[in-house]
């Protein structure tokens, strides 16, 4: 996917606000553990996907959507007052669904190594066919 620096720089400054708002709060026990991993901006500036994770099952990432999805409105009020810019995309918030995919990898890369170190080494090199 091609970048464009004005869409990174305004994806930049939407993660570090949106960060602080969690950081210092929002009364939301849904959101108090949320992390934003990344924001992707449109290329027209319409639209900012918010990438979050989140501990826990998935009825912790549907009560956390809920939080994001009741929160948008504040959420944009406030970082238009924070980067001050003339026109705010449209906030969408996402599941980052990249760490949940990264750690299936590293389970099953664990399960080959555990199969591999209960295998006897018999001392002799493999021999070839």
């Amino acid at each position: 996917m091609k970048s464009f620096p004005r869409a990174d720089r305004i994806g930049s400054s939407i993660q570090r606000g949106v960060s602080e708002i969690l950081r210092k709060g929002l009364g939301d026990p849904r959101l108090d553990m949320a992390t934003i991993t990344g924001v992707k901006v449109s290329r027209d500036l319409g639209v900012a996907y918010v990438y979050y994770v989140i501990p826990g099952d998935t009825a912790g990432r549907a009560a956390a959507a809920a939080g994001f999805k009741s929160a948008e409105g504040f959420i944009k009020r406030s970082l238009a007052g924070m980067l001050k810019m003339k026109y705010m995309p449209d906030i969408r918030f996402r599941y980052d669904e990249s760490f949940a995919y990264g750690q299936s990898i590293d389970t099953v890369l664990r399960e080959l190594q555990t199969e591999k170190d209960d295998v006897p080494d018999s001392g002799r090199p493999p021999e070839d066919d």
